[in-house]
Formats: C-alpha cells, sequence, structure tokens
C-alpha cells in the first residue's frame, strides 16, 4: 500500500494505491472530509477501498488541513458553501487531472464523503454526469433547506448574518443548481449508498431519508443501485459496519 502526499494543480491531496494491483485501469474513488476535519483522517476507507483494487483520492478542501487560515469555528462556519462549491468545482479540476494523468483509463470514478463531504458528493452527483456511482455518510441533498436552517440557526444564537439580502438571495438561488432535491432526475438512475445515524443532531437524519423514500421508486428495477443503511443508535459518527458496507457497495459497481 502505497500513501502519497501530493498537490494537483492547487489541490493537496493524499493518494493512496494498493502496488501489486496498480493499473490505469483500476477504478477511483475521490473522497471528501468532513467539516472541522482534515484528508487524513479518513485513510481507514482509504486502505479497505485500495484493498479491493481502487485508486483513491483524499482531497484537502478548501481552508481545512494544510490549507486553513486560522479561523475560528464560527468564522469557518460562515464560509460552509464556500467551501463546498469550491470542492465540488475541484473535483472537476481532478477528473481532468486524473485523465491527463493516464489514471482514469477505465472511465470508472465514484464520489464518496463523510458529513460535509457527503453533501459534497451529491451536489457532484447534481453537477457531473460522469460520476459512475457514489456512497454518502452523514450527507443531506437539500442545499437551500440546510442553508436556511444553518442562518435561521446562527441568528438564533444571537449573531448578525455578515450579508446583504441580496448576496443571501444569490447564495440560495446558486445553491438551488446543485440541490437534488430540486433536480431528482439529474441521480439519472445512478447507485448510490447512504448511511445515516437516526440520532444525528449536526446533519438531520429525516430530510435525507424522505429524500431517498421519494426517489427510490425510480430504482424498482434495479433496487440494489439505490440503497439507505439506518443505523437507530448512532449520532454523527459512521459505525464500522456502514464504513465497511460503504466500501463493499463502491466496490461492487466500479469492479461490477
Amino acid at each position: 500500500m502505497i500513501i502519497s502526499e501530493e498537490q494537483w494543480g492547487t489541490v493537496p491531496l493524499l493518494h493512496i494505491v494498493d502496488k501489486q494491483q496498480e493499473s490505469p485501469e483500476m477504478p477511483v474513488v475521490i473522497f471528501f472530509h468532513g467539516f472541522t476535519s482534515a484528508k487524513e483522517h479518513n485513510l481507514h476507507y482509504a486502505f479497505n477501498l485500495a484493498k479491493k483494487g481502487i485508486r483513491v483520492l483524499l482531497p484537502e478542501a478548501h481552508l481545512h488541513g494544510v490549507r486553513s487560515e486560522a479561523l475560528d469555528e464560527v468564522q469557518l462556519s460562515l464560509r460552509f458553501w464556500e467551501i463546498i462549491l469550491t470542492s465540488i468545482e475541484e473535483a472537476g479540476i481532478l477528473h481532468q487531472q486524473l485523465k491527463e494523468k493516464g489514471l482514469l483509463n477505465s472511465g470508472q470514478i465514484a464520489f464518496s464523503g463523510t458529513s460535509m463531504g457527503g453533501i459534497t458528493t451529491l451536489g457532484c452527483l447534481a453537477a457531473y454526469p460522469w460520476i459512475k456511482s457514489a456512497a454518502v455518510m452523514m450527507g443531506t441533498p437539500g442545499y437551500v433547506k440546510l442553508a436556511k436552517g444553518q442562518m435561521k440557526q446562527f441568528e438564533n444564537k444571537g449573531f448578525k448574518l455578515p450579508m446583504k439580502d441580496e448576496d443571501i438571495h444569490k447564495l440560495l438561488s446558486t445553491l438551488a443548481d446543485f440541490d437534488l432535491t430540486q433536480h431528482p432526475e439529474r441521480l439519472n438512475d445512478r447507485p448510490v449508498f447512504f448511511w445515516h445515524g437516526m440520532n444525528d443532531t449536526m446533519v438531520p437524519f429525516e430530510p435525507t431519508h424522505h429524500f431517498y423514500n421519494a426517489v427510490k421508486v425510480k430504482y424498482n428495477e434495479h433496487p440494489e443501485d439505490f440503497e439507505f443503511m439506518v443505523d437507530e443508535h448512532a449520532g454523527h459518527a459512521v459505525s464500522r459496519p456502514g464504513m465497511l458496507r460503504a466500501v463493499d457497495f463502491l466496490a461492487e459497481h466500479l469492479n461490477g
């Protein structure tokens, strides 16, 4: 197993591959980390994916890890959507880099992530039809609803949003374009796995589960392509069975 610390364009990342299985024909998973986390915190996903013959990229999100700018959590939270939109844009750049480096000859590429990374993954599904499958842990597709909820929560804590009304309107309009609850057809029957704990207080369980139930009818012919693993006891932390199932799901749909 080789773990390389690399810089692809402006994006620092970890590149993980099983040297004995390495090939330009290998499928690829790009895995996004969570809010206030960093790329190396998801090496257990990368290790298990690499064992199954998958090349893994763990990019560092904007303003996180080695890209941090010494912001406190409140300052960082105010730039939450800037971070996500930057990651979505950079995902397209990483895809192009993979092709230019000759590392995506199979064309088989999946995205995954936890929490903020899961939210990013769902936005990428809305943006990029070339993604073959995805695994979303503790994510939500409802960008606009989540953003409005965050703003309300921020104001309820006594803070004043440092944004003019027109800036808020512009942000919500931009987010709507990546909101799969508004554009469910963009899933285009691609395989997607969800994991969510019912006691999650950071990214609420119910909106994601509601979306899943609303969309799964489109997967009637291939129900194995659209899966939701519910953990009745978990909060905002992925269980080991959830992590392993996410890895297996991606491997099944990339190697199958």
